[in-house]
């Protein structure tokens, strides 16, 4: 076991241990990998889960049993926590049960499962925070509650036990609350009730559920806290899995619209992280936002885009099937179409990327053009320069990238290939066809090419 790390915890003041359930091995998903290591829009649902509980959670214990190594391996790139091995896997209960000598009496104690990735903090932190804050459950009213266990409460609305569906009268397959099995309990609550869970059913396992009626009957009160259906679910099969992407989807494009974004499909926007907006921002078909961005007020993404890490100005222009990777796009900007800004590069206010453009770590100034099929690496172009058709900056000798400079106000020749490390000065021309292996000095003419010959083709003799 590793030690558990802290977190920054500032809008919950309590102590809060989440536990989460990652043990399972997913037979349905016919997969080596563990069930939990199944990816929703790019991320595992494991990692999904791991980001959401951090946000709530003073430390985090996650259960492992297959595939232990490769859970291991993938939550600890998001941080130190307890691991606790399930070697003999016999239920929910008994899996909880394989931490209680981590955790603390002053503990709230939350239970996660490492298949259940959509889950919001908000619902984490109504769930935390619902009544005396020592046992509540999260519930859920879907529109058919067959198969789920249905919630029994008292007369004061207490929790007192859930009904499973096989053991439900028709009465009780009338209530439409039904167990998502998440919950959250105080640790000395969880310390002195989880050992009385048995096993005498017909799996011999041993159910976090009955946990509720043992509480009960010692006479604790046990609040629900309800949240949609669709962010409980979970995935065991890949056709499941398909489900929840498409959940995802749905949930994201809906904040987006929330915050005044037009999205002209949300069938066809995949969000793969988190996404802020200005105003007035659209939205075109087959987009796909991933990690971190941010989109300022304005912004209009065209169809076919793939956007990942990266800014993007006021007003600025990305046109159909540009590729923005780990970059930086200033105000007022157009992008594309098929241009490709890849990491490092920094696009600043009213500099224009044309077709089948490529910059990678290089600074475009503000005003400057590279409209069609240039290729600039490693590069820190001025202000107002244009990038003539085809020119290249080449940027790799074999074994080490060069860097290239261009000053203000310099226009570079169509199919010109300035050879790095360069530099060319400011007001300077580079003349088309030239390949530039010297520097050029400011307001200066460069060129580099072989000088042209016409022959005239001798007369046939008759």
């Amino acid at each position: 076991s590793q030690k558990p790390v802290r977190y920054s915890f500032n809008l919950i003041e309590m102590k809060v241990h989440t536990i989460i359930l990652a043990a399972g091995s997913g037979s349905r998903m016919r997969s080596t990998k563990a069930k939990s290591l199944q990816k929703i829009a790019g991320q595992t649902m494991l990692e999904r889960i791991i980001k959401t509980a951090q946000k709530v959670s003073n430390k985090i214990s996650i259960v492992v049993g297959f595939d232990k190594d490769g859970i291991i391996d993938v939550a600890s790139k998001l941080g130190n926590f307890n691991f606790v091995d399930q070697k003999n896997p016999k239920g929910t209960g008994h899996a909880v049960m394989q931490t209680i000598p981590y955790i603390s009496d002053d503990e709230n104690v939350l239970v996660l499962y490492g298949d259940v990735p959509l889950i919001k903090e908000a619902t984490l932190k109504k769930l935390i925070n619902n009544g005396s804050n020592e046992f509540s459950v999260l519930t859920s009213h879907p529109n058919n509650p067959k198969g789920y266990g249905r919630i029994i409460k008292d007369k004061e609305g207490n929790v007192v036990q859930i009904i499973e569906e096989k053991d439900a009268n028709d009465k009780e397959k009338l209530i439409d609350e039904v167990f998502t099995g998440n919950l959250c309990i105080k640790g000395s609550l969880l310390q002195k009730t989880i050992s009385k869970i048995k096993n005498d059913n017909a799996a011999s396992e041993y159910y976090l559920t009955d946990l509720i009626q043992i509480n009960s009957e010692e006479g604790v009160k046990i609040n629900a806290s309800s949240t949609d259906i669709e962010e409980v679910l979970g995935a065991n099969s890949k056709i499941e899995l398909e489900l929840l992407e498409g959940i995802n989807r749905k949930m994201k494009a809906k904040d987006l619209q929330e915050q005044g974004v037009t999205i002209v499909d949300s069938k066809r926007l995949d969000i793969r992280g988190n996404t802020k907006t200005g105003s007035d921002c659209h939205i075109d078909v087959n987009v796909i936002l991933e990690g971190e961005i941010i989109l300022g007020d304005g912004v209009e993404i065209g169809p076919n885009v793939y956007i990942k890490d990266s800014k993007i100005g006021n007003n600025t222009q990305i046109k159909a099937f540009s590729f923005i990777e780990d970059a930086e796009i200033g105000n007022n900007c157009s992008l594309g179409p098929y241009a490709r800004i890849r990491e490092g590069s920094e696009i600043l206010d009213e500099a224009k990327i044309g077709n089948f453009v490529e910059t990678k770590k290089s600074i475009i100034g503000k005003g400057s053009k590279a409209n069609h099929f240039s290729y600039l690496g490693d590069s820190t172009i001025g202000n107002n320069t244009n990038i003539g058709a085809g020119a290249i900056t080449c940027n790799y000798d074999g074994k080490n990238k060069n860097k290239t400079t261009i000053g203000d106000n310099s226009f570079i020749g169509t199919n010109s290939s300035l050879v790095a490390p360069v530099t060319i000065g400011s007001g300077s021309y580079v003349a088309a066809g030239s390949v530039i292996t010297k520097d050029v000095p400011d307001n200066t003419l460069g060129i580099s090419r072989p000088k042209q010959e016409n022959k005239r083709k001798p007369l046939s003799k008759k």
